[in-house]
C-alpha cells in the first residue's frame, strides 16, 4: 500500500512516520488515520508490535499470582506481620485497580505507546526495588508503585490491538492475548515456585521480582523500535475533578474488599462499601455536568448505551471473579490441606493451563465463523466444570490432586472459549478515539472482579475451612467444595449474560 503522510501527523504517530523498525506498521489509510482508527481489513497485522504490548499484560497479571507462593518466604526473611503481608498483596491490587480508567485516558491524551513505555519503566524500576527491599515497608512502597506502572501499561495493551490489528484478524489477536492472560494466571504460581525452590545465589523469595527487570528492559527497547504511536483525536485534557472522585469511589469499593477478611469485616469495611455507592453516583453527575458545559469528562457514559461493551463489561466482571478467586482458594486447599509445596501445588495447574492455552487458539479461529455461539458453548462448559467439581468434593472420595486436575480441565476448556472472545466483545463496537478509555474500564472491571470475587469466596472457603473438626484433608475438600458452589452461581450469572450480548457481528456500534 502507497504510504501516506501528513503534516497534521507528528513522526512516529499512526498517519506520520514509517516505523524503521517495521515499516509495515504505518501503511494505514489516510483518512482512518487522521481519525485514530484500526486499520482496513487489507492491511497486514503489526504481529511484532502486538506480541511486544502483550508482555506488559503478561508481567502485570504474573505480579498479581505469583506473590502468593513467596509470602512465607517473604515472611521469614523479613520478619512481616500478617497485616504487612496482607498489604504486599493488596498494595499492588490497589493502585492497580484504583488507576487504570486514568491510564486509559492518558495513553489516548498523550500517546499509548508513549504512556505503554513509561509504565513498563515504573514497573521495571519498582521491581528492583522489590527485590532488593529490606524491610516489609519498603516492599510495600515498592509494590504500590509496581501497581501503578501496570495500571499505565495494560490499557494501552488493549488500545494497541483494537487500533492496529484488522478486523480479520482482531479474533486472532485477542485469542492470543486470551492465552497470555490464562498462562500467567495459571503459570504464576508455578513460575513463583520454581524461582523459590532455586533458591538462586542464596537470594530466597526474591527472583520473583528481578525476574522482571531483564524482561522490562528488554521490552522496553522493542516497544520503542517496533510499536507505533497513536492517540487520540477528541482527548483535550485530564479530568481532574473525575480522576479524584473516581479514584475514590474505587478506593472505597477496593480498599474494604481486600482487607475485610483480614480484618474481620468490621463496620467501617460495610461504610466505607455504602459510602463507594453515593461517590459512583456523584462521579456520574460530575461527569454528566462536565459534558453538558462541552468539557472532555474523563469517561463518557455515552459508552454504556452500546450494549456490546455494557453487557460485556458486566461479564467480565463476573468471569474474573470466578477465575482469580478460584485459583487462590484452591491454592490454599493444596498447600494448607494437603501439605503440598508451592512448586507441587503450581504442577496441578499445569494441564490446565495448556488446555486453556490450546481452547483459546481454537476460540480465535472458531469466533470469526460461529460469532457469539462459541461464547454461548464456552460458558455453558465453564458451569458445568465447576458443577462437577461440586460434584466429585461432595462424592466422599478424598480430595487429591489427581480428583481435582480433570475438573480444572473442564474449566480450561469453557474458560478459553469464553474469556478470549469476551474481551473482543467488549471493545469490538466502540469509537477508535474512546478505545483507549474503553480498555481502562475493562481493565478495572477485571481488577475490581477479582477483589470481589476473592472477597466472597475468602469469606466462604475460611468460614468452612475447620481442620480441627474435619482433619486437613477434610476440611479442604468441604471448603473447595463450598467455594465452588459460589463459582458455580456466578458461572451460570455469566451463561446468561452471554445471551444479551449481540447476536451479529460489530458493524459500526449497536447505539440506539
Amino acid at each position: 500500500m502507497e504510504r501516506h503522510e501528513t503534516a497534521a501527523a507528528p513522526p512516529g504517530v499512526l498517519g506520520g512516520e514509517r516505523n524503521k523498525g517495521d515499516a509495515r506498521v504505518t501503511d494505514i489509510d489516510e483518512s482512518l488515520q487522521a481519525r485514530g482508527a484500526a486499520p482496513p481489513t487489507s492491511s497486514p497485522t503489526p504481529w511484532r508490535a502486538v506480541s511486544v504490548v502483550m508482555v506488559g499484560t503478561f508481567m502485570a497479571i504474573l505480579d498479581s499470582f505469583i506473590v502468593v507462593v513467596a509470602e512465607p518466604a517473604i515472611k521469614a526473611d523479613l520478619g512481616a506481620s500478617s497485616g504487612e503481608l496482607q498489604w504486599i498483596m493488596a498494595g499492588y491490587q490497589l493502585t492497580y485497580a484504583v488507576c487504570l480508567i486514568t491510564g486509559g485516558r492518558l495513553g489516548d491524551l498523550h500517546g499509548r505507546k508513549r504512556i505503554f513505555t513509561l509504565g513498563m519503566a515504573l514497573f521495571t524500576l519498582s521491581s528492583t526495588a522489590c527485590a532488593l527491599s529490606g524491610t516489609a515497608i519498603a516492599l510495600i512502597a515498592a509494590r504500590l508503585a509496581q501497581g501503578l506502572g501496570a495500571a499505565l501499561m495494560v490499557p494501552q495493551v488493549f488500545a494497541v490491538i483494537t487500533l492496529l490489528v484488522p478486523e480479520k484478524d482482531r479474533h486472532r489477536a485477542f485469542g492470543v492475548l486470551g492465552m497470555v492472560i490464562g498462562l500467567a494466571t495459571s503459570g504464576g504460581q508455578l513460575i513463583g515456585g520454581l524461582l523459590i525452590g532455586a533458591d538462586l545465589f542464596g537470594s530466597g523469595w526474591r527472583p520473583v521480582f528481578w525476574i522482571n527487570v531483564p524482561i522490562g528492559l528488554a521490552t522496553i527497547l522493542l516497544a520503542m523500535r517496533y510499536v507505533p504511536e497513536s492517540r487520540a483525536t477528541r482527548a483535550r485534557g485530564i479530568d481532574i475533578p473525575g480522576v479524584t472522585v473516581l479514584t475514590v469511589a474505587l478506593f472505597l469499593v477496593v480498599f474494604p474488599l481486600i482487607q475485610g477478611h483480614e480484618a474481620g469485616w468490621p463496620w467501617w469495611t460495610w461504610a466505607s462499601l455504602a459510602a463507594s455507592v453515593a461517590a459512583f453516583a456523584v462521579f456520574a453527575h460530575v461527569e454528566r455536568w462536565i459534558g453538558n458545559r462541552g468539557g472532555d469528562p474523563l469517561l463518557r457514559l455515552s459508552l454504556f448505551a452500546t450494549r456490546s461493551f455494557s453487557v460485556g463489561i458486566v461479564l467480565v466482571l463476573a468471569i474474573y471473579a470466578v477465575l482469580t478467586s478460584y485459583y487462590l482458594v484452591l491454592s490454599i486447599a493444596l498447600q494448607d490441606g494437603l501439605d503440598m509445596s508451592a512448586l507441587g501445588a503450581g504442577l496441578v495447574y499445569t494441564p490446565a493451563a495448556l488446555t486453556f492455552f490450546v481452547f483459546s487458539v481454537i476460540a480465535s479461529r472458531l469466533v470469526p465463523k460461529y460469532g457469539r455461539r462459541v461464547l454461548e458453548i464456552g460458558a455453558i462448559v465453564l458451569a458445568v466444570g465447576y458443577a462437577s467439581t461440586v460434584i466429585v468434593l461432595t462424592s466422599g472420595l478424598q480430595l487429591t490432586p489427581g480428583l481435582i486436575i480433570p475438573t480444572l480441565m473442564l474449566q480450561s476448556v469453557g474458560g478459553g472459549l469464553l474469556i478470549t472472545p469476551s474481551l473482543n466483545a467488549v471493545l469490538s463496537r466502540i469509537d477508535p478515539d474512546d478505545v483507549g478509555l474503553a480498555s481502562g474500564v475493562l481493565s478495572t472491571s477485571q481488577q475490581v472482579g477479582g477483589a470481589l470475587g476473592v472477597a466472597i469466596i475468602g469469606l466462604v472457603f475460611f468460614s468452612s475451612f475447620r481442620p480441627a473438626a474435619e482433619g486437613k484433608v477434610g476440611a479442604a475438600a468441604h471448603a473447595l467444595a463450598m467455594s465452588s458452589i459460589f463459582t458455580l452461581i456466578t458461572a451460570i450469572v455469566a451463561t446468561l449474560l452471554v445471551y444479551l450480548l449481540p447476536a451479529g457481528r460489530a458493524r459500526g456500534g449497536d447505539r440506539p
